[in-house]
């Protein structure tokens, strides 16, 4: 009798303390708001990522904000979703563009653009070509929440909803 008990309770208290762990962590950052597949890929063809989204552990150090997909220079640039253009110019060294999508900023470079800040764009439309940079031979792309960087894979990958299974 014990045995089924102390079964039953341990169960009770592992999926208790999950349930807890899960509501903890989606109030305690932003990833709640995103919706996973809700960008298309800017890209046409294969999705090669060549650097993956490393955040910074202060809001100015070191890290890579955003991801790097394998492109070819000349290559049409598409918006992920429908959007106003925010910014198009030079930053430093590489041409930029950028689209304010409502909750989210998407970045594109080196990315040359004919487009005009305040432009609407609709989701794969095409933004502008892929330019030689000496970051990579890639297209950097780049997602942000008001001021705090995202990984866009978290905007691009649809990942199914995790689904618990019964213990039996």
């Amino acid at each position: 009798m014990w045995g089924f008990q102390n079964n039953t309770i341990t169960k009770l208290l592992a999926t208790s303390l999950f349930s807890v762990a899960c509501i903890v962590s989606l109030n305690a950052s932003s990833a709640h708001a995103l919706r996973a597949g809700s960008w298309s890929w800017p890209v046409a063809g294969a999705h090669t990522i060549s650097r993956g989204y490393e955040a910074p552990s202060v809001f100015y150090g070191p890290g890579h904000r955003g991801i790097d997909l394998l492109a070819d220079e000349g290559q049409e640039i598409l918006a992920p979703a429908d959007g106003v253009v925010h910014f198009v110019g030079t930053v430093v060294d590489r041409e930029l563009i950028s689209i304010d999508h409502g909750v989210f900023l998407s970045t594109f470079e080196p990315v040359t653009s004919t487009l005009k800040e305040g432009q609407s764009v609709q989701r794969g439309e095409v933004i502008g070509t892929l330019t030689t940079s000496t970051h990579c031979a890639c297209l950097h792309l780049g997602a942000r929440q008001g001021k705090e960087y995202l990984s866009p894979l978290a905007l691009l990958a649809s990942i199914p909803a995790a689904v618990l299974l019964p213990w039996d």
